[in-house]
């Protein structure tokens, strides 16, 4: 195997090293993140670092790069406290990945791409329309990470929904029938497959597949 020391990443041409150091630690979850500012302006990004933090209470967090420059996303979360997480499907990546462009503060990349803006009763966030699972989500906290000056945004979900065909007896949702994008790095979408689900592992036991024992 190819190896290659810190020191070596450290002297790499800049885009070169960030295509390794975002692809090596493998696949990664592709989300767009809707938001409103407190007049009105609607906004939409690509984020690959939404991650689940506990079920009980429900949470999830994602990571906001350095604010060292305008962040429509992280504005918007602060000034209203709350956002929505939207899957991405096949058919979404072009413009999903647009939304990653850098545009002027204000400007909506909804009105910059072909994504739609959806909306359900009582919820003032937009969503994003043809997501097979979205979650609608309340700012809880952050914390600042000094060794790279990003932050780490903490949030409850607060409603949850979803395809009913993704959902299994026990809760489960298996969002490859919904065609759910993974991401290969900053650049490269993936259409994962199930190739197994098993049940809870336990001590001196075989692993048991759920669906061989059905």
């Amino acid at each position: 195997m190819k190896a290659i020391s810190k020191e070596a990443i450290a002297r790499m041409e800049k885009v070169p090293r960030l295509n390794l150091v975002n692809s090596c630690t493998g696949y990664k979850s592709t989300n767009l993140i809707a938001t409103k500012s407190i007049d009105g302006q609607s906004n939409v990004a690509v984020f690959s670092s939404v991650t689940h933090l506990g079920s009980e209470p429900p949470l999830i967090g994602f990571i906001m790069r350095p604010t060292t420059v305008p962040r429509d996303t992280y504005k918007n979360i602060k000034e209203t406290g709350y956002f929505s997480v939207n899957h991405v499907t096949v058919d979404m990546i072009e413009d999903a990945h647009h939304t990653s462009a850098n545009y002027d503060l204000g400007i909506s990349e909804f009105d910059k791409t072909n994504l739609e803006e959806e909306y359900k009763t009582d919820i003032e966030i937009p969503f994003v329309k043809g997501s097979p699972v979205q979650l609608y989500c309340k700012y809880v906290n952050e914390y600042y990470i000094k060794e790279n000056d990003t932050i780490h945004i903490v949030a409850s979900i607060e409603e949850l929904f979803f395809d009913e065909e993704l959902q299994h007896e026990d809760g489960w949702l298996q969002i490859d029938k919904g065609n759910v994008i993974a991401l290969n790095g900053l650049d490269g979408y993936c259409l994962p497959k199930l190739v197994d689900r098993f049940q809870y592992a336990r001590k001196d036991q075989p692993t048991q597949s759920f669906f061989k024992s059905e």
